[in-house]
C-alpha cells in the first residue's frame, strides 16, 4: 500500500506556475508532460521518502530535495502524507524560498 502525499498550498501554486510557464513558451503537450513526471515522482517519493537528499546548505530543516526535470521538490520525508513544501527551479535562490516560507 503506497503512502499518499499533500501539496501545500504554496507548492501547488508552483507547480501551477511552472506548467503554465512550459504550456506559454513551448506548449501544452511538455506542461501535461511536466505535470506526470512531477506526479509520478512525488507517488515514488511518498513510497520511498528516504530516496531524497538532504541539504543543510540550504536549510536546518529536516527537508528533503529530489529533482524533476530542471525542478526542486523539496518535501518533509517524515510527515504522513508525505508533505512537499516546495516546487522551484533549481537556478532559484531555494534558501530564500524556504525562508520566506518557514
Amino acid at each position: 500500500m503506497s503512502r499518499q502525499y499533500r501539496l501545500t498550498a504554496l507548492a501547488a501554486r508552483q507547480r501551477d506556475d511552472i506548467a503554465a510557464f512550459i504550456a506559454e513558451h513551448q506548449s501544452v503537450d511538455v506542461a501535461l508532460r511536466f505535470y506526470d513526471a512531477l506526479e509520478a515522482a512525488l507517488e515514488q517519493l511518498a513510497e520511498f521518502p528516504g530516496l531524497g537528499h538532504a541539504r543543510e546548505d540550504l536549510t536546518d530543516r529536516p527537508l528533503k530535495f529530489w529533482g524533476v526535470w530542471s525542478y526542486l521538490v523539496v518535501y518533509d520525508p517524515q510527515s504522513q502524507p508525505l508533505t512537499v513544501h516546495a516546487v522551484a527551479h533549481g537556478a532559484r535562490d531555494v534558501m530564500a524560498l524556504l525562508e520566506d516560507n518557514a
